[in-house]
């Protein structure tokens, strides 16, 4: 019996052995799906030389927990507003205000600048006070005029809901939310917030057609005026130049003769940088009135006259771009005509584009 009962027992052993392991991967926590790579898209006439930060990788998973923060009221200490509250996406991201509005109904010091094609910019705010997405998010979060909520307490929030855990998990590995991880996510958001496809950028791909006075106004855009060519020029390309419609520098330019906001120069404490603001994109400025730091011009009319007509040569720092631009041989201003105004504005709607206002992927996933 004995060879019997050993024959038995080698016969069952692979048997005993397989549900073992059966068990065993029942009871094993498979390993959770890394994020999935965001590939960006980007429109032929944009340039090719952004930077992703390789700290904080683009994932699908990511950005929608970044397009859900920026619509986030939680964010804001009495839960009332979100990023989205004064970057509007039919506005190009901007509010319509020249102070916006915070919690209580403070107002903003400055106008909410516009978040298109962020992905190109290394300084940002009017005052170039930020060098990366990541850390620009910090203020408006916790300015006391704007969002007012400290981030630690924003993670706390954050924590308790149902939705937050699981989505951070899927794009950063953890349930448990970080603030930096707050601020990774916002600015992977951000990045993918690209504006391509107005008239001008099919112009420029030869698949529109421009109208002749469309046309002249592009070129007065575009030219520095030269007297002694008689070159006429509307002087915006040197600070609005490029397919970006920005050089993304900072210019002092002649709004005020002692500027009580001074700017750049409250950052870096230079003199020479008092009353130096960011260039915007002029992108979609159709949309963004009203105009300047400050929102002191409502129409494209209005900013025109001023750099036509009434530029404060009294200013210090005044940038000598706009110093010396003028289209009559020693003039003291611009000296363009009404109808070169009326052409360059026909121009500026052409840099407006529907299909970035439009976009399923930048809107509101509450509503």
């Amino acid at each position: 019996m004995a060879p019997l009962r050993f024959f038995l027992l080698a016969a069952l052993l692979p048997l005993f052995l397989a549900c073992s392991s059966d068990k065993d991967d029942g009871q094993t926590t498979p390993a959770p799906e890394k994020p999935k790579p965001y590939e960006l898209a980007i429109p032929a006439t944009l340039p090719r030389n952004f930077i992703i930060p390789a700290d904080n990788p683009m994932t699908v998973e990511g950005v929608e927990v970044g397009r859900n923060l920026f619509y986030e009221t939680k964010l804001s200490r009495n839960n009332t507003i979100s990023c989205g509250s004064c970057h509007q996406q039919q506005l190009a991201f901007t509010d319509g205000k020249a102070f916006s509005a915070g919690v209580n109904g403070a107002e903003a010091k400055r106008s909410s600048m516009s978040l298109a094609n962020m992905l190109w910019f290394s300084q940002f705010n009017w005052d170039g006070s930020a060098t990366t997405l990541e850390q620009q998010a910090v203020k408006p979060l916790e300015d006391p005029l704007e969002m007012h909520q400290p981030l630690p307490e924003a993670v706390a929030k954050l924590q308790q809901t149902e939705r937050y855990p699981p989505l951070f998990e899927k794009a950063f590995g953890s349930p448990t939310i970080t603030k930096e991880n707050i601020l990774n996510a916002l600015a992977q958001f951000q990045r993918t917030l690209i504006s391509g496809n107005s008239r001008y950028d099919r112009y420029l791909q030869n698949q529109e057609v421009f109208t002749p006075d469309e046309v002249e106004g592009m070129v007065l855009f575009m030219t520095h005026p030269d007297p002694s060519t008689h070159t006429r020029g509307g002087n915006c390309g040197d600070c609005h130049g490029g397919v970006l419609l920005t050089t993304r520098t900072f210019h002092n330019n002649g709004l005020d003769a002692e500027p009580q906001d001074i700017g750049l120069g409250d950052i870096t404490g230079r003199a020479s940088d008092k009353g130096r603001f960011k260039s915007p994109s002029l992108r979609n400025i159709t949309l963004t009135a009203p105009y300047m730091h400050d929102g002191r011009f409502k129409t494209l009319e209005e900013v025109l006259d001023h750099y036509n007509e009434h530029i404060r040569f009294d200013t210090p720092n005044l940038d000598p771009l706009i110093m010396e631009a003028s289209n009559m041989p020693n003039g003291t201003s611009l000296g363009l005509t009404a109808e070169e105004k009326r052409k360059i504005i026909l121009f500026l709607h052409t840099l407006t584009d529907t299909t970035f206002i439009n976009d399923k992927r930048f809107s509101n996933p509450f509503n």
